[in-house]
């Protein structure tokens, strides 16, 4: 009954605390002011993915400054990409300049907010996103000091500030009233506000609504020891398999992108690596990725196996290969496979096997593969 109670007692003290982070998350949200319209807008000094600073004064001799926040790992920021794109090229020859301001503090982004993304919001994933997608303006980094992003005030990503010649803001709102770059805007909100400062008249929207992720303030950070906390108490499971059983596991007869990594406690490199793998599963396992680790260790070894992924919170589907041939552990899983540890699939649905690697992953490159799968990818391709 002791035993019970404290049991009892600290999923309470946990419970309570998760509800508190949340209570004080929820709090902050409304703690940063929007611009108003007809303020000058407050000078900063952020660095860019270019390697320069800037300041406001950079942009001096624009007739009109548009300031856009957006961030890599959003997928309305990403609808958005080639109309930024198409925006400071279409009006850079009519003396506009466009600024881009990533606001979002990486500490503050919870794995399962990146399930759209493949890169995260931190200084050197901006300077991936931007060669990617070929970025024709200032990207800039604000996540850690949040001293522009404060003044600003964005509600979410992408919300653009439009400002006169004079600098005093004139619309703040969304770039346009259609998420889906495959579909037409009714209403080409900034582009409006634009021309009508060109053309020296008064902006006839001056202030709109915004759609699109909320900004990763600092205080957020909050939030993903949530998560954490809510992750650690996923139960974690290791069952034994067959030689037949894996082989249907890589057959994947489910309508699920499955990642099989084969390990051991006593290969380092799966050791290191796994905790990545963790991670992949909580970036897209709900959108649709099945985790499967099969563990190579001596059966008898099972409880120092299960020891090991409770350790890494590996809460999805875990094996332990239950006989004493590791060659037909080796066929079973790729004939193909050398059978040097660690051994990663990623398997589509009916066992089309569309990455294969031997020894330790490179995550970045994996994480890029496991996205551009046609399962996965952005919202709007």
């Amino acid at each position: 009954m002791k035993k019970y109670i404290a049991q009892l007692l600290a999923v309470i003290l946990i419970t309570a605390t998760s509800n508190l982070v949340f209570a004080q998350d929820a709090a902050h949200q409304f703690d940063h002011k929007t611009l108003d319209i007809g303020v000058v807008a407050p000078d900063f000094s952020l660095p860019g993915i270019d390697g320069k600073t800037y300041t406001l004064n950079s942009f001096k001799n624009a007739k009109v400054l548009a300031i856009v926040f957006i961030c890599n790992h959003c997928p309305t920021s990403q609808a958005y990409e080639k109309r930024i794109i198409n925006l400071t090229n279409d009006y850079a020859a009519k003396g506009v300049t466009v600024v881009a301001i990533n606001p979002n503090n990486p500490a503050a982004l919870r794995a399962d907010e990146l399930g759209y993304s493949d890169l995260g919001d931190s200084f050197d994933e901006m300077k991936i996103r931007a060669k990617d997608a070929g970025y024709n303006f200032p990207y800039l980094y604000d996540g850690d000091t949040e001293t522009a992003s404060n003044q600003y005030g964005p509600v979410s990503t992408p919300h653009i500030f439009i400002f006169d010649k004079d600098r005093k803001l004139r619309y703040q709102g969304r770039i346009d009233d259609m998420e889906n770059p495959a579909k037409t805007p009714h209403s080409l909100d900034a582009r409006n506000a634009i021309d009508a400062l060109l053309s020296g008249k008064e902006v006839a929207v001056p202030v709109t609504k915004v759609f699109g992720c909320s900004i990763k303030w600092k205080e957020k950070a909050a939030s993903v020891e949530k998560a954490q906390i809510e992750w650690a108490k996923e139960p974690v499971k290791l069952d034994t398999i067959n030689v037949k059983e894996i082989a249907e596991v890589v057959k994947n007869h489910t309508d699920k992108l499955r990642l099989i990594n084969v390990w051991a406690t006593w290969c380092g490199p799966c050791v290191a690596e796994f905790s990545d793998l963790v991670t992949m599963n909580h970036l897209y396992r709900d959108r649709g990725l099945e985790f499967v680790s099969i563990s190579a260790d001596d059966p008898a070894n099972k409880d120092k196996a299960l020891k090991f992924l409770i350790r890494k919170q590996a809460s999805g589907v875990n094996y332990i290969y239950s006989g004493d041939d590791k060659y037909k552990l080796i066929e079973a899983v790729d004939p193909k496979w050398d059978g040097a540890l660690p051994y990663t699939l990623l398997v589509e649905p009916d066992g089309k096997v569309v990455y294969a690697h031997q020894g330790a992953i490179d995550a970045d490159e994996l994480k890029k593969i496991i996205f551009n799968d046609p399962m996965m990818g952005r919202i709007y391709k």
